[in-house]
This record gives structure tokens, C-alpha cells and sequence, in this order.
């Protein structure tokens, strides 16, 4: 089984920072893309940052500048730290990897269970 675990949720004023971390556990041949992913309230999950195995690396136009996507490979884990936060990116943030099981002939997706960042005025 794999599993990922997150961490460093938490309130916020804004303008302040906030850095999240994930560690994938388990059954883990490889990772190939990692990311992190936010929905809020009533709104459709949207695609924050993502980072290949590599160290390339992909941001939502919204947080271009502000936030800082990275990875360490020999602890499978994902972080982002968040800058210069908005209230309207009070959210549950998910970590997201692409990971094959030594088993698997194919790369599946896993999801965290989320974490809630919330950005005060």
C-alpha cells in the first residue's frame, strides 16, 4: 500500500508564509510527477504546483513568484512553501503523486488527505 502523508496546515494573516510538506510511504518502486493541488469551499480543485522527478517544475499562473515547489527524492517528499499569502487561497491544499508499486506495469495516482491552509485578512 501507499500512502501520502501531509503535513504544515495551518491559519495565517495575510501577506504571511506557510510551507507544506508530503511524504510518500509504502509500496514504492517510483515516483514520477509530484504536486500540490487546493480546493476551496464550493469551488473545483485546481492545480497549484507540480514537480517531475528531474526537479522541473510547473506553477499556476496565480502563484508565479510566490510559491516554491521542491523535492527530495530519497525521502519521497514534496514541499511547497507559500509566500505572500491571499485570503483567496484559503483552501484545502493536496499533495498528488504519480507512483508505480514494484508489481505495477503502470503509474497510478495518490492523493494526501489534504491539509487546510487558511489566509486571514
Amino acid at each position: 500500500q501507499v500512502q501520502l502523508v501531509e503535513s504544515g496546515g495551518g491559519l495565517v494573516q495575510a501577506g504571511g508564509s506557510l510551507s507544506l510538506s508530503c511524504a510518500a510511504s509504502g509500496n514504492i518502486g517510483s515516483i514520477n510527477g509530484m504536486g500540490w493541488y487546493r480546493q476551496a469551499p464550493g469551488k473545483q480543485r485546481e492545480l497549484v504546483a507540480v514537480i517531475t522527478r528531474e526537479g522541473t517544475t510547473n506553477y499556476a499562473d496565480s502563484v508565479k513568484g510566490r510559491f516554491t515547489i521542491s523535492r527530495d527524492n530519497a525521502k519521497n517528499t514534496v514541499y511547497l512553501q507559500m509566500n505572500s499569502l491571499k485570503p483567496e487561497e484559503t483552501a484545502v491544499y493536496y499533495c498528488h503523486a504519480n507512483i508505480r508499486t514494484p508489481i505495477q506495469y503502470y503509474y497510478r495516482d495518490y492523493w494526501g488527505q489534504g491539509t487546510q491552509v487558511t489566509v486571514s485578512s
